[in-house]
């Protein structure tokens, strides 16, 4: 199979592309999470990104694990139940992992069917864009298993319990105009549009203070797990930090003079 994952960058923005068109994009080869851990760790180390878009390349997001390798026990899905864990784990849950903990902001252009672990990984993204012909579905009961890409942690925080739940106890797949109904995704646009608006959407974020976006990526992902007083200590503790940039006081004196800020990570 071919690699899975490609990083481009043009200037502020990065691009990481799912790259097995001929499979629409499924993962779960040996070695896939190794390379989506490494393509983050790279956008993630060059300071000078300020926002990234995932996307598929074909007519697929992502199809989710590959059945056929699951029906074969191959690859990630070879060996005894203990050997199997051990390949969600140490593979396709790097690939998750990685992706969730960039701290960039990660918007999901989501060009056609994100279905199964597809679907949980255009939820992985802070916004989702999708084309006219994307469709999502968490579709792992269909085949025989349990929805085992941590999509029972994140889908319930998109849509709702009620909603989540019935996607996963049906299988059933929904289209990109239901999707936006239900919160799941931002925008519907037509295909040809897709990555232009994504870019753009990257563009106008990528304008934002460097280091104060990252940390107000990081405030809205702790946000889901602790308390009220818990968040406004540690957005005091942040803000301290945010006062003493050039970049607070570039933005303040732009406000001030009436002009656009120009950010540089100061």
């Amino acid at each position: 199979m071919s690699s899975i994952i490609r990083l481009d960058r043009d200037g502020p923005v990065a691009t990481l592309t799912l790259t097995r068109p001929e499979a629409m994009n499924a993962l779960g080869e040996l070695g896939d999470g190794d390379a989506v851990a490494a393509a983050c760790a790279e956008l993630a180390a060059d300071r000078t990104i300020r926002a990234a878009i995932l996307t598929g390349e074909g007519r697929a997001f992502s199809a989710g694990g590959n059945v056929k390798a699951m029906l074969a026990g191959e690859g990630n899905f070879a060996g005894n139940p203990a050997m199997v864990r051990e390949g969600y784990r140490g593979n396709i849950h790097k690939a998750l992992r990685a992706l969730h903990g960039l701290d960039v902001p990660l918007i999901a252009a989501v060009n056609g069917p994100a279905i199964g672990l597809g679907c949980d990984l255009a939820c992985l993204a802070d916004i989702r864009l999708a084309s006219t012909k994307a469709s999502f579905g968490v579709t792992f009961l269909k085949v025989g298993i349990i929805p085992g890409d941590g999509g029972t942690w994140i889908l319930p925080r998109v849509i709702g319990m009620s909603r989540a739940a019935e996607l996963f106890y049906t299988g059933r797949v929904i289209t990109a105009e239901k999707a936006a109904e239900w919160g799941l995704v931002s925008e519907v646009v037509e295909p040809d549009a897709l990555l232009g608006r994504a870019r753009a959407l990257a563009a106008e974020i990528a304008q934002q203070p460097p280091y104060q976006l990252r940390a107000t990526k990081t405030l809205l992902r702790q946000g889901q797990s602790v308390s009220y007083d818990t968040m406004l200590e540690l957005a005091a503790s942040t803000q301290g930090l945010m006062h003493h940039t050039e970049d607070h006081h570039e933005g303040a004196r732009a406000i001030l003079e009436k002009r656009p800020a120009v950010f540089t990570g100061a």
